[in-house]
């Protein structure tokens, strides 16, 4: 569980990531979790955004992401999520205590 000093750090470097992945009309899939995990276990913290033409709640479509990827949800804003989850071999962020 991460602390509100450690989520607005990663907000800040989260800023300025550009989305990486998108949320359809098909809403999430066991493909797309697959995808997520290997880009959360590369870089750690992902910016993904959910289209307009998404059929499901946007709260609901990033607590699935989180649950799926099991990460944690620093951001929803709007409609683009942020994802943090450490990684176990690449470690690149160290965050606050």
């Amino acid at each position: 569980m991460l602390t509100g000093k450690q989520k607005r750090y990663l907000r800040s470097m989260a800023h300025h990531l550009t989305p990486i992945f998108q949320v359809g009309k098909g809403g999430v899939s066991e493909n797309m979790l697959e995808q997520l995990d290997a880009a959360l276990e590369a870089n750690e913290l992902i910016k993904i955004s959910i289209l307009q033409n998404c059929e499901e709640d946007k709260d609901t479509v990033a607590a699935e992401l989180a649950e799926g990827t099991e990460a944690e949800l620093v951001q929803l804003i709007g409609k683009t999520v942020v994802l943090y989850r450490e990684s176990e071999e690449r470690k690149q962020i160290e965050l606050p205590r």
